[in-house]
């Protein structure tokens, strides 16, 4: 149950400060206390404990307290010690923390979904408690009253949530790939828009509400920065990770993104730098270089009596080209591809070698990263995985920032 101390090696790459081991099932969320040397964590296991690190530079649990179903997500409210926990079962239960973090306190249950709880986050200004489940539905309860305020159904399991507390409105991610924006009102919810462009389900959401971004990560192991408040939709396509994007988190401050992802890959991205947008794919019925018919148009292999070829797209212009002209592979970090993609003949001739420079730097977790959370003023980040260990980092080598350094560069 003990925690494992690690000295800290002279590079720069996350360095491992703790492991706090002793869940029997998989840990589905951990929260680093602010201010303090500690950590919440909610397991498959049913358990909610909260570790203190001890004099010996060990955590322990001061608080072990088990649950009728296993917790599923998390939401912690640091200023009122307020923990919403969200279970397999659909049920969300609000705990008090004490000041002294020995003991937590029930306060009451919100019949929040009808299945697993995906996600939650707490609005003390309006007392609400808002979630996400995989009862396809987004739903906002009144943490007074404990009443149901409103929901809003998905065709989707709806997998994430991120909240605009100024201005009450709801990212969504969902099963299906797609992001929905919605404006909660007292009562009732309108849907503002739609975003649509990853293949896979959605993972993980970060809102930023200084710059108005939002950042996406999902199963096709994509991350995509949509420019909210600038109207643009989607903005920035980012591919580096080897599995899916499990958890995201953008550090206005230093302009850097980090993501994990489920094989263990830390990436930490630098987004202050002018990057390109990735083109639309263009659809054509022959190569858009040697004109030569894809399989499908009949009548260009039957004019022309040849064979029909396979269609690809060049990552880096779009457009639709076949195989022998498009026999080069690149990386191109400014438009996001980190490795090497596939880029048409003359595209590759235009990528210089200081073109190929990775604008992302990519570190090993060594364990399946679910869940990841960070304390930025301090530059840590814990992560937490089907191994049932979670691991507290510092992050300050690579994110170059830390409140109590004063925001150093590195």
């Amino acid at each position: 149950m003990a925690a494992e101390i690690h000295s800290r090696p002279q590079s720069s790459r996350p360095v491992l400060l703790s492991k706090v081991e002793g869940h029997q099932d998989v840990v589905s969320a951990a929260l680093l206390i602010p201010k303090e040397d500690g950590v919440i964590t909610a397991s498959e296991d049913r358990t909610i404990r909260v570790w203190l690190k001890r004099d010996s530079g060990q955590y322990w649990p001061s608080i072990y307290h088990t649950m009728s179903s296993p917790c599923s997500a998390m939401a912690y409210h640091h200023d009122s010690r307020r923990i919403f926990v969200g279970q397999d079962n659909g049920a969300i239960m609000e705990f008090h923390i004490s000041e002294d973090f020995n003991k937590m306190n029930f306060v009451k249950t919100y019949p929040a979904h009808q299945n697993r709880v995906s996600a939650i986050t707490f609005c003390l200004t309006s007392e609400w408690v808002i979630s996400t489940g995989h009862d396809k539905c987004i739903s906002w309860m009144c943490t007074r009253s404990g009443s149901m305020l409103g929901r809003h159904y998905f065709t989707s399991w709806a997998s994430c949530l991120q909240y605009d507390y100024e201005t009450r409105h709801a990212f969504v991610g969902d099963y299906s790939g797609q992001i929905t924006l919605l404006k909660l009102e007292q009562n009732t919810c309108s849907v503002v828009t739609t975003l649509k462009g990853h293949e896979g389900n959605i993972t993980s959401l970060w809102w930023d509400p200084v710059q108005r971004l939002l950042f996406s990560g999902a199963s096709d192991h994509s991350i995509i920065m949509w420019d909210i408040g600038g109207r643009k939709g989607r903005t920035l396509l980012l591919q580096g990770h080897h599995d899916k994007v499990q958890a995201i988190c953008y550090i206005q401050l230093t302009r850097q993104l980090v993501s994990c992802s489920a094989d263990g890959g830390i990436a930490v991205w630098n987004m202050d730098i002018n990057r390109e947008e990735a083109p639309q794919w263009l659809e054509s019925d022959s190569c858009q270089k040697c004109e030569q018919p894809f399989f499908w148009n009949i009548k260009q292999m039957w004019d022309t009596k040849t064979l029909g070829l396979r269609q690809h797209h060049c990552r880096k212009c779009g457009q639709a080209v076949c195989g022998k002209c498009s026999t080069k592979r690149s990386s191109y970090p400014i438009m996001g591809f980190e490795f090497q993609v596939r880029v048409c003949d003359s595209c590759f001739e235009s990528i210089k070698d200081e073109d190929r420079t990775s604008l992302a730097t990519f570190h090993e977790g060594k364990h399946n990263i679910s869940h990841m959370s960070m304390d930025i003023s301090r530059g840590l980040m814990v992560t937490c995985g089907s191994d049932r260990i979670v691991k507290i980092w510092d992050m300050t080598p690579v994110v170059g920032c830390s409140l109590a350094t004063g925001f150093s560069s590195r």
